[in-house]
């Protein structure tokens, strides 16, 4: 049973991995108006409308990389601390 509740652990994050990326992704490319305007502000100048989708997605997958990278890797470090204090818990009752 372990096994099973270990396994779907990790299962949950691998989806909340990619979950976390793709709605980065959609919610840059619906807002790119405001990457346009924030690459306007940076560089002075404006994109083109395929240009804009593109840099829209482009951004949002990075920042969801890196947004999943920090969320996912606290979720198992959580979990390893808990598995650890599990682990070590019945020898603490049995002291």
């Amino acid at each position: 049973m372990k096994f099973f509740i270990i396994n779907s652990f990790r299962s949950l994050v691998y989806i909340a991995y990619f979950a976390v990326i793709i709605v980065f992704a959609l919610g840059t490319f619906l807002e790119r108006k405001a990457v346009n305007a924030t690459f306007f502000d940076l560089f002075g100048r404006r994109l083109t409308e395929a240009g804009e989708g593109l840099v829209a997605i482009v951004a949002g997958l990075v920042v969801g990389w890196f947004a999943s990278t920090i969320l996912c890797g606290l979720i198992v470090t959580l979990l390893d601390i808990r598995d650890d204090i599990n682990d070590r818990l019945p020898d603490a009752r049995d002291n």
